[in-house]
């Protein structure tokens, strides 16, 4: 017998004592090392959507008791923080799908439902890119729905547009950080036909506060064509590690799975996800925090005349009265690193909430470059 083997049993003692005698722990010389960088440039990062408070520090402990595991592959992880998810959303584990961020679950929905013989994409134009490529390597055709005038997405316009492929849905939309109605969507998804596939993307469902905005995953049981993607990145802080889900119902997921690599989810982004759902302040405090940093930079904005999409997400979208990329150019120069240019509005530039420290120093910028 393998005495290196541990039952799922073991594994779960081991996670609640923190496998003290398993633990390496980094050295403070090693950590200061690598965010030294960050700090001798001074560069301010407001373009990735990313969260500047970073994991729970649940999360850091669990990375910290798994090192002794990672000769192992990461299958009781896995199992660990499905369970969480399943029951977190009221779904039975088999419809629940790991990714590596909720990147791979686009991308295996680009795989699974468009192609040559699948169907065709339809996004709204902008959206976030990643799933647009993928399906077009696929072979797939791509079509662009522009938003409607309140930044929403067209759903008429959109279900209009394919018959069989796949429907994605940003919701938050990313860059512009505005929301679909609950009521359009859910009758939108209600009235959708069965060949054609919709995937909401609800990376930034913790940040919404409208009541104008609800998560479709309680619609997943009665509704085969649908499924929903959350990531770990934005408020739980994981972004450089990758970890993601999907919800949908069990026929569905098989049917992704079969294009997945196995083990694609890393044993410390597992353990860290697992963890970071029992911090219940990870979430509470990461919305109170980008909601008072967000407050305050967008008012200053207005002050100075610049109007930003009213936001529901750990970012905004700011509309500079002029072409935005030599604004972005100028950012950088000033060691503010601002998002990209989204063609389909080319006036406006995203920013993503940082600290308020960096707040500050985006606007210290922002009135150097527009003046």
């Amino acid at each position: 017998m393998n005495t290196l083997s541990i039952s799922r049993r073991k594994f779960a003692q081991l996670l609640g004592v923190g496998a003290a005698a398993a633990v390496i722990r980094p050295s403070a010389s090693l950590a200061a090392e690598l965010s030294a960088p960050s700090r001798a440039t001074g560069v301010v990062r407001l373009s990735s959507n990313e969260n500047p408070y970073g994991p729970s520090p649940k999360a850091h402990q669990a990375m910290r008791d798994a090192f002794g595991l990672c000769c192992r592959y990461p299958d009781e992880h896995a199992d660990v923080l499905i369970d969480a998810l399943a029951k977190l959303n009221a779904v039975n584990r088999d419809q629940i799908l790991l990714g590596d961020g909720s990147s791979e679950i686009l991308e295996l929905c680009a795989e699974t439902f468009t192609g040559k013989e699948r169907g065709k994409l339809v996004a709204a134009d902008p959206t976030f890119e990643a799933i647009l490529s993928h399906a077009s390597i696929n072979g797939a055709e791509v079509a662009k729905v522009p938003l409607a005038a309140n930044f929403s997405h067209d759903l008429p316009k959109m279900g209009a547009a394919v018959t069989e492929g796949l429907i994605y849905v940003c919701n938050p939309n990313n860059p512009t950080a505005s929301v679909t109605p609950k009521n359009e969507l859910r009758d939108f998804i209600a009235n959708s036909q069965s060949q054609t596939m919709i995937l909401v993307d609800e990376a930034y469902f913790h940040y919404a506060d409208s009541p104008d905005y609800e998560s479709v995953i309680p619609l997943v049981k009665d509704h085969p064509n649908l499924i929903v993607a959350r990531t770990f990145s934005k408020v739980y802080g994981m972004a450089g590690l990758r970890c993601g889900y999907c919800v949908a119902q069990k026929e569905t997921i098989e049917r992704m799975r079969a294009h997945q690599m196995w083990d694609s989810v890393n044993i410390m982004a597992l353990a860290a996800g697992a963890a970071s759902l029992k911090d219940v302040d990870q979430v509470t405090n990461g919305r109170r925090a980008n909601k008072e940093a967000k407050t305050f930079a967008i008012e200053q904005l207005d002050a100075l005349g610049y109007k930003s999409i009213p936001s529901q997400a750990n970012f905004f979208m700011v509309d500079c009265k002029r072409p935005v990329v030599p604004l972005i150019q100028a950012m950088k120069q000033r060691n503010v690193q601002v998002g990209r240019l989204f063609p389909a509005m080319p006036n406006h530039m995203r920013v993503t909430v940082g600290k308020k420290s960096e707040m500050e120093r985006f606007l210290t910028a922002f009135r150097q470059v527009t003046a």
